[in-house]
């Protein structure tokens, strides 16, 4: 289709290499001797393992559960044994290790009882279910949980719907295959996400170097007698990535800021997507393989479906590589990294995989220093200027860094491949936000212990005033049932009168002194007293102490008058001993 194209800026034009693998159709990867699949294979949580040593497993059932909604399944792609759940390397250039499961074939290839979805039927949440327990996400490389990029933004009205078949990086032939062989699929799948998001049109962008995909795309557009736009875009590397494809179909300029496209009403899924969601939903199959190229030094290069998990030395020597090979690198030429091991598993998002040779990617030359020529700004697709990145990058200034937008970097190497100095800028620029992820981990997890700590401590602090209350009720409880018991005793012997008790006698002031203020908390106490004494008195005759028998009388009296102050001791408290100046004289 014909339609008004727009540019990005920057770019380059590498040569292609695509013709080796792409003359060939398809080809199934033989069943290799053992499957490591990696429970992380996409951008998000990582899946739980639900299976151990020893398990059966069939192909396509779950060995790892979803962890949360940016997630997705992981399934055994094929039947047999479950040999461990233990860390293996991944592919992945710092080499570290992740969990995987390992399972040895038996050869049966047997399925489990597929279910497939009615997606027109079912509402829009258990069709997002159903993708992610297939285990759908990106194939163009990024690995995005396909069921969470069909959510469209609220209040943001879906405008276009693109599919990204441009498939710009060197060497990578996959998409191109795939389209031309598959594309009825295809489009079914580009269906699907049309019927979830809505939108008002479908833009399906396909680099001008692939006739053949365009050609099959279109015919099965015109056979489906879907509204789809195939449309060919120049051939200029990075024309593949999401934002520049947005730019050259629609015009729009994706903020770097923007989280997520769907904000500006476009999302972009890749081909390859689009058909493992055709596949999920019409069939019930979860994801577990994908189509791959492996091409480079070696003698027959080809485009194969490989199960997930597929040790990568295996595939390799499909190919027959040449001796002087010394290693697999993983992507494009662009955009790639040489995996640490042979022996590294195929994962979801490997699209492609190049035997390296000194021969085939000469070593570079020793990087001089920066002229400041500029060319790497001309170049940049972001508009960015990576010159001053790089500097500063290298001189570990990292918030410098991020005033010059380090994170709207793509790292898509056109920087570094125009550079006349030979710098590695995409490494420096790696480098960096490494840095910045690792102190801002460090600084996330000093805020959270002193958040911990600031809680801690407010806790104890309200523990002991809730302590500090309780016991102050309980005193005033136990204070007051003594005074009742005391008031009660004095009543019932007598000695005073209750009608007394309630309110001490009046003490006649002198007439020029001044109005006493009556507390009558303290006349209460004040008449308790006098009623435990006058109570003393009354039964000193009446009882006489064990030890007191063989006393005179006066000795009994002043016995008794030390018991009756004990008493009242226990009653009230001590008033407090006023200063020497404001005692009356």
């Amino acid at each position: 289709m014909l339609m008004n194209l727009f540019k990005f800026k920057g770019g380059v034009k590498p040569p292609s290499n695509k013709l080796q693998s792409n003359h060939l159709p398809i080809a199934q990867a033989p069943m290799p001797s053992r499957l490591v699949v990696p429970l992380h294979q996409s951008i998000g949580g990582t899946p739980r393992p639900i299976v151990a040593a020893g398990d059966h497993v069939l192909k396509g059932q779950m060995i790892g559960e979803a962890d949360g909604w940016i997630s997705a399944a992981v399934h055994a792609p094929t039947s047999g044994t479950v040999l461990e759940v233990a860390m293996h390397v991944r592919p992945h250039p710092s080499g570290l290790d992740s969990l995987c499961v390992v399972i040895e074939p038996d050869g049966k290839d047997e399925w489990i009882a597929r279910m497939p979805i009615d997606h027109k039927a079912a509402a829009p949440a258990d069709v997002f279910h159903h993708l992610q327990q297939c285990g759908i996400v990106g194939l163009g490389g990024a690995g995005f949980p396909a069921h969470g990029k069909l959510t469209p933004a609220k209040g943001v009205p879906m405008d276009e719907l693109i599919i990204n078949g441009a498939e710009c990086e060197p060497f990578i032939t996959c998409d191109d295959l795939l389209m031309r062989e598959r594309a009825d699929e295809v489009v079914r799948g580009i269906a699907v996400f049309r019927d979830l998001l809505q939108p008002k049109k479908v833009l399906i962008g396909i680099e001008d170097n692939k006739p053949e995909a365009i050609a099959a795309m279109q015919a099965a557009v015109d056979a489906q007698n879907e509204p789809f736009s195939v449309v060919a875009v120049p051939t200029l590397y990075p024309a593949g990535g999401a934002k520049q494809l947005i730019r050259v179909l629609t015009g729009k300029e994706v903020p770097g800021s923007m989280r997520s496209t769907a904000d500006m009403g476009v999302q972009v899924f890749n081909v390859g997507t689009a058909y493992s969601a055709w596949r999920a939903v019409a069939h019930g199959e979860p994801l577990v393989s994908r189509i791959l190229t492996i091409t480079g030094n070696v003698h027959a290069p080809r485009n194969y479906e490989v199960l997930i998990g597929t040790p990568m030395d295996e595939l390799l020597a499909l190919t027959q590589p040449h001796p002087d090979t010394d290693g697999i690198l993983m992507g494009g030429p662009m955009m790639g990294f040489l995996v640490p091991n042979p022996q590294v598993p195929v994962v979801k998002t490997t699209n492609c995989l190049i035997a390296h040779a000194d021969r085939l990617f000469p070593p570079k030359a020793p990087e001089m220093p920066c002229i400041r020529c500029g060319a790497c700004a001309r170049a940049c697709p972001h508009e960015l200027q990576p010159f001053e990145m790089y500097w500063f990058s290298r001189a570990k200034n990292f918030g410098k860094t991020q005033e010059y937008n380090i994170f709207d970097c793509i790292e898509c190497g056109c920087c570094s491949y125009v550079c006349p100095s030979r710098i590695p800028l995409v490494q420096y620029f790696r480098f960096a936000k490494s840095e910045i992820w690792a102190r801002e981990r460090e600084k996330n997890a000093s805020d959270q212990a002193k958040a911990r700590f600031e809680f801690k401590q407010l806790r104890e602090e309200r523990e002991k005033a809730d302590k500090a209350e309780k016991l102050a009720k309980a005193a005033a409880a136990q204070a007051a049932k003594k005074a009742a018991e005391a008031t009660a005793a004095a009543a019932e012997s007598g000695a005073v009168p209750a009608a007394d008790t309630a309110a001490a006698p009046a003490v006649a002031a002198p007439a020029n002194a001044p109005a006493a203020t009556v507390n009558p908390e303290k006349e209460a106490k004040r008449a308790t007293i006098e009623a435990a004494m006058a109570r003393a008195k009354a039964q000193r005759e009446a009882v006489q102490p064990k030890n007191t028998e063989n006393l005179t009388a006066d000795q009994q009296k002043a016995a008794a008058d030390i018991e009756a102050r004990r008493i009242a001791a226990h009653l009230i408290e001590p008033e407090p001993v006023a200063p020497a100046s404001e005692k009356s004289e």
